[in-house]
């Protein structure tokens, strides 16, 4: 994997200019490389011409590889909405792997731990490249000790359209796992067995990709309503007894903390939105589906109750704290891209004013125009964050790679004030530390830290310094912060790396902030965090 000479980007990582015949941008700044004026969308060819009365119906997914002639080389995509209980990408790539296609890109949006089988589709040469969102469990962590020969590259939600959009991710055969379908092609996640919520992830993939395949477990009569992705970018459609189990997508740590200290944690987070500017009739928020960011989803709708307050929308990863905010006439609308419960997706089709967005619609930043920058206020999680206020949610401070940058540094740059809120010490290793293992999220759009040791803010935010020194919260520097959890832990070893570059950190505009490197063996990994975006 040859390398061209490396080179600092904005926050003063050294990333490639080139890998192999690739060309890559450093990072120039959160707001520093609008779209090139003269690119344009890119468009797939016209699709199959079905003849009157014809339907996309075959009987299996070999049947469905055969009809899209897959071959060598290809870029395939799928989407994450079923989270650890998605069934569609192993069952895909089984059977490509039996017909004995090699030198395959993945384009999934994220991969799970579920995913384990890809391990050995790619040491058998099934799978060569992997661009997307990112990748979790075993299949993260042999990633990280060298597993693949290219870099995985890792994008948010709102690049990850960008880019298919641009064309810099052209998808050849989108795998679309539809809890309901009819035979033409239209389907969505909130009908059947295994109703997911929306199918947001996927929809820039049915649009730009040369070839859309729908899998479903449940068909109605054409047409199907609602309809998430229509006919009109379907030219597929097959049946099988299982796509998925929406029962796995919401894990442990997606529940409401009920531990003490990061309650607390959740309190004083809600305490600086309501001496901020953002605690106003109409607020527009995103706080999460982490235990903590739940509780703050919680404690912010007692606040605005008592005070008199009404938000406009309520945005992100959907659940039912969120639903209930908008039942009780606390919350307008809510936009959804995830529904992490069965509340939530059975909200989705009952109630008018909860309305499934895709994720270009959400956070795509040269959309001509993206909600996340309509945000008053974003509540994110970390693994880490650093003297500047950079935010990693890509590794723990172990280098293995974890957690996708999901909707993380989009909303930190959309928002008019973005608060990470994490415990000080996770298994007594510090959070706020002098640099992170990777940024995935740059500290200028970062505004405060908020711990159970003290809340920290950023000092480009005096504005905010000044308010929140009236509102009783204990204010620190984030060098203190650092020093206490120091003081606590003594100062962390890095992990050591080898030269070799196995992750490509993307920032939303297509722009390289940072890469991670293979883990020497003596890497370990860690377990028991709480993931930090969905």
């Amino acid at each position: 994997m040859p390398q061209s000479d490396l080179v600092k980007n904005a926050v003063g990582r050294m990333v490639p200019c080139k890998i192999d015949q690739k060309s890559f941008r450093p990072f120039a700044g959160a707001f520093a490389s609008p779209p090139e004026k003269d690119k344009r969308r890119v468009g797939p060819k016209p699709g199959t011409i079905l003849h009157p009365g014809q339907d996309c119906l075959v009987p299996t997914i070999r049947d469905a590889l055969e009809r899209i002639e897959l071959q060598n080389g290809q870029t395939l995509s799928f989407h994450h909405h079923f989270r650890e209980g998605d069934r569609v990408l192993n069952l895909v790539m089984a059977e490509i792997a039996a017909m004995g296609i090699k030198d395959l890109t993945l384009a999934p949006s994220s991969l799970y731990s579920v995913h384990e089988p890809l391990i050995e589709h790619i040491k058998n040469g099934v799978v060569t490249r992997i661009e997307g969102g990112s990748a979790r469990g075993k299949v993260g962590r042999a990633i990280s000790r060298g597993l693949m020969e290219q870099p995985i590259t890792i994008r948010s939600h709102g690049g990850r359209v960008r880019a298919i959009e641009r064309g810099d991710l052209h998808i050849d055969a989108a795998f679309i796992g539809a809890p309901c379908a009819d035979a033409i092609g239209n389907c969505n996640g909130v009908k059947g067995p295994s109703a997911c919520g929306p199918l947001a992830y996927s929809l820039a993939d049915a649009i730009y990709s040369e070839k859309t395949v729908v899998i479903t477990d449940y068909m109605e009569d054409t047409p199907v309503i609602p309809i998430s992705i229509s006919q009109e970018y379907v030219g597929t459609v097959v049946k099988i007894d299982d796509i998925g189990d929406p029962a796995q997508i919401a894990s442990n740590t997606l529940r409401i903390t009920k531990d003490p200290v990061n309650l607390n944690i959740a309190r004083n987070a809600v305490k600086v939105i309501e001496a901020s500017e953002a605690f106003h009739d109409g607020i527009r928020f995103q706080t999460g589906a982490g235990g903590i960011s739940l509780a703050v989803t919680k404690f912010l709708g007692e606040r605005m109750e008592k005070c008199g307050i009404r938000a406009n929308f309520g945005m992100g990863g959907t659940t039912e704290h969120m639903v209930k905010l908008m039942e009780k006439g606390i919350l307008d609308k809510i936009l959804t891209i995830q529904a992490f419960d069965q509340y939530a997706i059975e909200s989705l089709m009952r109630d008018y004013n909860h309305i499934e967005v895709s994720a270009g619609f959400y956070a795509n930043p040269h959309n001509r125009g993206t909600a996340v920058n309509l945000l008053d206020v974003v509540v994110l999680g970390a693994t880490e964050v650093d003297l500047n206020f950079n935010v990693n949610v890509n590794t723990h401070s172990d280098g293995l790679l974890q957690y996708p940058t999901g909707g993380h540094s989009v909303t930190a740059a959309g928002a008019k004030l973005t608060i990470i809120t994490a415990p000080l010490l996770r298994s007594r290793i510090p959070v706020v530390v002098d640099d992170v293992v990777v940024v995935s999220t740059p500290g200028e759009t970062v505004d405060v830290l908020v711990t159970d040791h003290g809340i920290a803010v950023n000092p480009r935010r005096q504005d905010l310094i000044d308010r929140l020194k009236d509102a009783r919260v204990p204010l620190k520097s984030i060098e203190q912060l650092r020093d206490i959890a120091y003081g606590i832990t003594g100062k962390p070893q890095k992990p050591s790396f080898k030269d070799r570059i196995v992750a490509l950190i993307e920032y939303r505009d297509g722009t390289l902030i940072d890469v991670l490197r293979e883990l020497e063996p003596a890497g370990n990994g860690s377990a028991g965090y709480e993931p930090v975006q969905g």
